[in-house]
């Protein structure tokens, strides 16, 4: 019943306004999940089973009820710890839409001056349109914009704006979905209306779908960006653990000195 409620929920309520509803809630039906089968790094919590999460599809295993994080959050924690000095070095970071896994970790980290920033999300401080971001040239380290850009009508538009604020020598972590059968990003004006696009694109206020030429949009906007196969580096039993996206492959974009 509870899985149920949840998929259903996920299904018509964006995750941002889901996590501001519910979070009690799933720290209460986290109870019922205790066990050892699965952990959240995040949090170092232990659980029999986790939450399914998706609206076409619900995925199995998928939410972590008491950090709220999904499959991707949970790499690109690792990621962080494991592969840059997010964690040790004293950055100032740009997190765009920022999710509810990482938003008082990462607010109560000293090394970080940390501003979080959006047009729509509850948790951001800073309300900006990514297409249009109200901060100078080569103000942050680090920028995080994950699963923003499908949403945007002028994602290249947003692309110059990451870049302009990135610090040079800094790097951003920019996800999205991508689907690795498509060569070229599926982009239609035919496709205007919620049903069209949830058809086509996946979810509903999705304004595309991205292809395989997503790293080239990026490097076309100036950054050189390293598509890292990061997950399958890790032991396929942590990975199982940690419930980690299979094929997740990392963009690490990168503002180097010409």
């Amino acid at each position: 019943m509870v899985q149920y409620a949840i998929s259903l929920a996920s299904r018509f309520i964006p995750r941002h306004h889901l996590q501001k509803v519910s979070g009690a809630f799933l720290r209460l039906v986290a109870i019922f999940y205790r066990g050892n089968r699965f952990e959240d790094p995040i949090t170092g919590r232990t659980y029999r089973k986790l939450l399914p999460y998706g609206r076409l599809h619900p995925r199995p295993n998928a939410l972590a009820p008491h950090s709220m994080s999904l499959e991707r959050h949970r790499l690109i924690w690792l990621y962080l710890k494991e592969k840059t000095d997010f964690f040790t070095s004293r950055l100032r970071v740009l997190h765009i839409a920022p999710e509810y896994c990482f938003l008082k970790r990462f607010g109560r980290m000293p090394n970080l001056d940390y501003t979080t920033a959006d047009l729509n999300s509850p948790w951001a401080k800073v309300k900006m349109d990514v297409q249009d971001i109200p901060f100078p040239d080569c103000s942050f380290d680090v920028i995080i914009c994950n699963h923003v850009l499908e949403h945007i009508p002028d994602d290249r538009r947003a692309m110059q704006e990451l870049f302009r604020v990135m610090k040079i020598g800094g790097f951003g972590i920019f996800q999205v979905p991508i689907d690795s059968s498509l060569e070229k990003t599926l982009e239609d004006d035919a496709v205007n209306t919620p049903a069209l696009r949830e058809k086509h694109y996946g979810q509903r206020d999705h304004l595309r779908l991205y292809g395989r030429d997503y790293s080239q949009k990026l490097r076309d906007s100036g950054f050189a960006v390293t598509e890292d196969d990061y997950v399958s580096t890790i032991p396929k039993h942590l990975a199982q653990r940690y419930a980690l996206p299979t094929h997740e492959v990392i963009y690490l974009c990168k503002k180097e000195n010409r």
